[in-house]
């Protein structure tokens, strides 16, 4: 990369920093839970009948294993989540978020939107989106498929 060249990895890492910063700022002024909360409760109702195996629920969120089990067991705590071993494979576990777990994260979702809309999603036209968004998915299937290949 040349000097006169953007350092968009450091802008990036730097911008995703600051806007989680916010977020979770925002959040917290509103009385309500940290960020990951709200990545864990969208990841599994986003999931089939607002169900995913953990192993799963650990790829769409790209976090690992062990940190997931301590979320999950805290979200369990809390009433947000519920988790169950398959009766067909003793060693597969699921996490269904519950009722609680839904109406929290509509409330998160609130304040983390209107964040975004604000901070970020407004730096951009319409085209900017597109093109920034299509250049991420490109870069993160790279980097999945790069996992896969080890």
């Amino acid at each position: 990369m040349s000097k006169d060249e953007p350092d968009l990895w450091f802008s990036f890492v730097r911008a995703h920093r600051l806007m989680i910063r916010e977020v979770e700022r925002r959040l917290a002024e509103g009385g309500l839970p940290v960020y990951a909360w709200y990545d864990l409760l969208w990841g599994l109702e986003s999931g089939p009948g607002g169900t995913r195996r953990m192993h799963e629920l650990a790829d769409v969120l790209a976090i690992e294993r062990y940190n997931l089990t301590r979320l999950v067991d805290r979200l369990e705590e809390e009433g947000l989540v519920t988790r169950a071993r398959s009766a067909e494979d003793g060693r597969a576990a699921y996490a269904s978020i519950t009722s609680k777990g839904r109406a929290l994260r509509k409330k998160m979702w609130k304040v983390y939107e209107s964040t975004v809309a604000e901070l970020f999603l407004a730096q951009f036209d319409v085209d900017e989106r597109r093109v920034f968004a299509q250049a991420l998915d490109l870069a993160g299937a790279a980097a999945r498929e790069s996992t896969s290949d080890n």
